[in-house]
């Protein structure tokens, strides 16, 4: 067996995996990255890049048959979802092909392929051909879905967000199991090019939210398009053939039954930690198998390993996992000296229709009586109505006592632009008076977020008045 040492051992060469090494390497330390599964990362490969491919095919055919409210009419709308499929995956190995010259560009002498192992806190055994070790190690393995145990009686016809971009074409019918950010875009996307989809939920929970009046507004958004049952009982499911049979209680209560082609399980990801054989590093982990560490340093307790992006459950998101991977890797390489990483206001988007977003801090995080809400409705908002995408609902937080923008919770149309927009002013901590005193055009869907300042900036006014 060959051995080789290293100041620093990456484990992972996803989005985290590679700004570790990079960051690393800029430090001035000596890195090895190792990689076992295909490289491409996450997001190029089963995430962000071939969900947005197909939610752009379903907002083509959406468009086309509702373009007769305009006036405007386009008939006899098709939908090739054998053509619908190559282009996602065509364009999806573009996206990949990106990241792979990125990885190439990497000394092959600092590339290794293999499923690394702990088999002390100083060294990895890769495979069975090379043991390295190292000073201080990166974990930057990533996740992988999790299907819930009563679905994987289902065999093939259980399928996870990987599965569903290699399809050669589009299904009749699917049921999607959880209705959070995945199932969302995917039982979306589908439903608009044609596929019969329902969805399940449990405890009524829909995309991000945790303001119960915005995530009720978006639970009966959602419900108007398609079967949305987002509080389901007593849903079982049994195999039948090349199908699946799902009995369940409706929103009345009443025994139904539905056959579909496949069950997309959509109930979340699990960082991929299980062969690395952490106790022989001498790392304890929790009860949900993770170990502790420190978000703002990455490191694990006092050790000289450090974890990033997917693999520590903490913000499942691309941006976020590359700033780990940055921080991780620009302390492992200056270990001892340790020192915090600047991280952003917190951000989320699902490219739903309307898009949904949360920013800051959400409505949960909240203590209550130490802020004031902001409302803002989109269903008369003059631009979103004139482009026929007046559903929405915004929620802005301010501190009672500063006025501080604190964070939102919005679902609507361009709900991207507005959630960055907020995210800017809440890291550069601006009061809502201030964001107020910034220039809004019109008509623009952005005039919906000075209504919910307006809002908030009332509210604080009011407080001030009463004390």
């Amino acid at each position: 067996m060959e051995r080789i040492t290293t100041d620093v051992a990456v484990i992972g060469a996803g989005t985290a995996g590679l700004a570790a090494y990079r960051a690393a390497r800029a430090a001035g330390a000596t890195a090895v990255l190792i990689e076992g599964g295909p490289h491409g990362t996450t997001c190029a490969r089963v995430g962000c890049m071939p969900s947005k491919l197909l939610i752009a095919a379903a907002e083509a055919a959406h468009a086309a048959r509702h373009a007769g409210s305009f006036g405007v009419h386009a008939e006899g709308v098709v939908i090739d979802g054998a053509a619908v499929m190559e282009r996602v995956r065509r364009e999806r190995d573009r996206f990949v092909g990106f990241v792979l010259d990125g990885v190439n560009a990497i000394p092959t002498s600092a590339r290794l392929r293999g499923y690394a192992r702990f088999t002390a806190p100083d060294r990895v055994r890769v495979d069975d051909h090379t043991e390295v070790v190292f000073k201080r190690a990166v974990i930057a393995t990533g996740s992988a879905p999790a299907i819930p145990a009563f679905l994987r009686a289902l065999g093939d016809r259980a399928v996870v967000n990987d599965d569903v971009f290699e399809w050669r074409t589009l299904p009749r019918s699917v049921a999607v199991f959880g209705p959070g950010v995945v199932g969302l875009e995917l039982g979306q996307a589908l439903a608009r090019l044609g596929v019969r989809v329902t969805m399940f939920g449990v405890g009524g929970g829909v995309g991000p939210f945790t303001d119960p009046v915005v995530r009720d507004y978006s639970a009966q958004t959602f419900a108007a398009e398609l079967p949305l049952i987002a509080d389901a009982k007593g849903v079982a499911v049994e195999r039948q053939g090349n199908g699946v049979s799902i009995a369940y209680r409706d929103v009345d209560g009443k025994l139904a039954t539905i056959a579909v082609d496949y069950v997309i399980a959509a109930t979340g990801r699990a960082p991929n930690l299980r062969g690395l054989d952490l106790a022989r590093a001498g790392v304890a982990l929790d009860t949900r198998g993770l170990p502790t560490f420190d978000r703002h340093t990455l490191q694990i307790e006092q050790s000289a390993l450090f974890i990033a992006g997917d693999a520590n459950a903490d913000v499942p998101l691309l941006h976020e996992a590359a700033d780990e991977g940055r921080i991780a890797g620009d302390n492992a390489a200056r270990f001892p000296r340790v020192q915090p990483g600047a991280r952003r206001s917190p951000l989320a988007i699902v490219f739903t229709a309307p898009q949904l977003a949360t920013v800051g801090s959400r409505f949960a995080d909240l203590a209550p009586g130490t802020f004031v809400t902001g409302a803002a409705s989109f269903e008369d908002q003059g631009r979103s109505r004139v482009m026929l995408r007046n559903r929405g609902l915004l929620h802005v937080y301010a501190d009672s006592t500063s006025g501080r923008l604190l964070g939102a919770e919005l679902i609507g149309p361009d709900a991207e632009h507005l959630a960055h927009l907020i995210a800017w002013a809440h890291q550069l901590q601006l009061t809502v008076q201030e964001v107020l005193a910034l220039p809004f055009y019109h008509p623009v869907v952005e005039e919906g977020l000075r209504t919910a300042l307006r809002d908030a900036q009332s509210r604080l006014d009011s407080l001030k008045a009463a004390a």
